[in-house]
């Protein structure tokens, strides 16, 4: 499924450090109810995607690594899921698409996950907080 807890804590993680000082993954997961383990799983995966930077040792920290105004859920999306599809059956290699064409069910998923991907690049991360 596209829009998972993890997406969910990534959203909101975002939102905890949206102010761009340094935050602990301690602060973060307290003011967002996210369970630490969890949380550094999350934050690895906005590190290696540029959203944010982190910086260990007594001064170090999570900071959004852009403005809001420049991120959209999209983003946040695909950092957190590389393949993010509403079906299992969107990828190319589905077992009940055969002979080149593709059974009605995918199609009808293709079209929704194109309008869910157009709204999700829609939505900037300034607008939601």
């Amino acid at each position: 499924m596209l829009l998972t807890r993890e997406n969910d804590y990534a959203i909101r993680m975002l939102r905890s450090i949206r102010d761009g000082e340094k935050h602990t993954v301690k602060e973060i997961c307290q003011a967002e109810e996210i369970p630490e383990a969890f949380a550094y799983k999350i934050l690895k995966k906005l590190r290696r995607a540029g959203l944010i930077e982190v910086g260990r040792g007594a001064s170090g920290g999570c900071r959004l690594n852009q403005p809001l105004e420049e991120l959209n859920l999209y983003d946040v999306v695909t950092a957190v899921d590389e393949e993010p599809l509403i079906m299992p059956c969107l990828r190319e290699s589905c077992s009940r698409n055969s002979g080149g064409s593709r059974c009605r069910v995918h199609t009808e998923l293709a079209k929704i996950q194109g309008v869910l991907m157009k709204e999700l690049r829609a939505r900037k991360l300034s607008d939601l907080f």
